[in-house]
């Protein structure tokens, strides 16, 4: 019922011999069935401070791509003040949607890094350095991406993870999935949470947030949440859960709701998963990916809601390389860093097609693959 028919890589390092060149977290937008937009994120370490977003395209099928290229140069991404006036550089990082008319949306964050010995998250409480978040776009005939556009947050995070691109509902809001972190000394006046900015002007001010899911009072961090659309205006969601005593992830779950906010409780899908995304196919079906928790890999499965209720059905590897998962042998933050694959982005290309991009790590260097799944009835 669900089969991997092509493969092939998106961006490797081509000299690895002179620099290093490693690439995490791509977004995926499909223009047809051959035309495919991807941007990514590369950098000489997972933190390093070189960080920042590039994007290719190919217009075969994922056969050629082009050379990559920085998406967005900026002087307010290089750096910005302290309170003192004293300049601090600062890294970044995007991700890409398109919207219904054509628009491309690129939310991202700009990361202080006033200590350039210390990583984005703090090593002694999983606390993240401060953030900018912002806003870009380009209309559908364009190729330049316009200046930042700073986003005044609805709620105290004070961090926010990066996870997911601007969506759009039925109704014309626009919803930003996302999960509150911590700050550097390790503050969350929410506890970190699942949940959704809202914006009703089309991403110009996010003055509502929706909640999510919220495990904190269990000391359950909720990371990587995944959001599709569904028939009937209904949205399903997924959710990488992690146990922060046991420094263990737990089994994935799920949940579904409407845009305006009325979810259901969580529920474990029966995946033994973390950074699951899942996508709402034309058929009413639901394809999820995720990273193996029990086996190495990236894994699809094909699933359906029926009475609201997950049903597996059937499945299939995405890609079979050394794999790892939260384990609870390092400090969380060290055993995120050091992942072997990850983040992957999916889109129906045609019905019963499905495109996943993702990223991974083979000979030592992270690379974007992509792989083409085939749904049958």
């Amino acid at each position: 019922m669900i089969e991997c028919v092509g493969e092939g890589v998106v961006y490797v390092n081509p000299h690895p011999h002179l620099r290093s060149r490693h690439a995490w977290h791509p977004s995926v937008v499909a223009l047809s069935a051959n035309e495919w937009f991807v941007s990514f994120d590369l950098g000489e370490a997972v933190e390093s401070l070189d960080y920042a977003t590039w994007t290719t395209t190919s217009n075969d099928a994922g056969d050629h791509w082009t050379a990559p290229q920085r998406l967005l140069v900026d002087p307010w991404l290089a750096t910005c003040l302290n309170p003192a006036g004293a300049v601090i550089p600062c890294t970044h990082s995007i991700r890409v949607g398109r919207m219904a008319d054509g628009e491309w949306v690129g939310i991202g964050a700009r990361w202080q890094r006033p200590d350039p010995e210390q990583g984005l998250v703090n090593r002694t409480n999983l606390g993240y350095t401060a953030m900018d978040l912002f806003l870009t776009r380009r209309d559908s005939a364009g190729e330049t991406w316009s200046a930042p556009c700073p986003l005044t947050s609805p709620l105290p995070g004070p961090g926010f993870e990066l996870c997911h691109p601007v969506m759009e509902c039925p109704d014309g809001r626009w919803l930003w999935p996302t999960s509150t972190w911590r700050g550097w000394d390790g503050q969350c006046p929410l506890g970190m949470q699942a949940v959704a900015w809202v914006s009703t002007d089309r991403g110009r001010t996010w003055p509502a947030w929706i909640p999510l899911a919220d495990e904190s009072s269990r000391q359950v961090i909720l990371w990587e949440v995944g959001v599709t659309h569904m028939p009937g205006n209904q949205l399903l969601a997924s959710v990488w859960r992690f146990h922060e005593p046991s420094g263990r992830s737990l089994p994935s779950a799920y949940f579904h709701g409407t845009p305006t906010g009325s979810f259901t409780k969580l529920r474990e899908n029966g995946l033994a998963g973390e950074t699951a995304k899942v996508l709402g196919l034309r058929d009413g079906r639901v394809v999820c990916v995720y990273r193996g928790c029990d086996r190495p890999g990236m894994w699809a499965q094909l699933a359906d809601l029926r009475d609201g209720t997950w049903h597996n059905l059937a499945e299939t590897a995405v890609w079979q390389g050394a794999g790892n998962a939260m384990r609870g042998r390092q400090h969380a933050s060290d055993e995120l860093s050091s992942l072997r694959c990850g983040y992957p982005s999916l889109v129906e290309l045609s019905p019963g097609e499905v495109l996943v991009v993702f990223w991974c790590r083979e000979d030592c260097l992270h690379v974007i693959r992509w792989s083409r799944l085939r749904v049958t009835a």
